[in-house]
């Protein structure tokens, strides 16, 4: 993983989930502070307390985007970088990830695990 996307991922700021295989489009939003990233493995773990437009749509297609961004790193064109990634999601409902991210966050319904595919600087 590109070390500018880690460093966006170290600052707080809005993540946004979204899928595009329902009419309209279902779109989520969470901080970046409750993703935990497994560079490694390429993926993330995102909690869950909603997010059942995305698990309703993730029936026919699981393909995600998520756009983040912090203004507190540099960009491309000054204050303020910003990524989208592309990948595929799937929800843990038990395991050691699920139940990590439970004891972070006790309201948590299950846990939004994205492979990534890729991701793309935009600012």
């Amino acid at each position: 993983m590109d070390a500018k996307f880690l460093d966006v991922m170290a600052h707080e700021g809005a993540t946004t989930i979204i899928t595009i295989n329902a009419q309209p489009a279902s779109v989520v939003n969470t901080w970046n502070s409750y993703i935990t990233i497994n560079a490694d493995d390429n993926y993330l773990l995102i909690p869950a307390a909603g997010m059942r437009s995305i698990e309703h749509d993730f029936e026919t297609d699981n393909t995600v985007t998520l756009t983040m961004g912090s203004k507190e790193v540099e960009g491309t064109v000054g204050p303020g970088a910003g990524f989208h990634v592309h990948g595929h999601g799937e929800f843990l409902a038990s395991g050691t990830e699920f139940d990590a991210k439970k004891a972070q966050f006790p309201w948590v319904r299950e846990v939004l695990k994205v492979t990534i595919d890729d991701i793309q600087q935009k600012i």
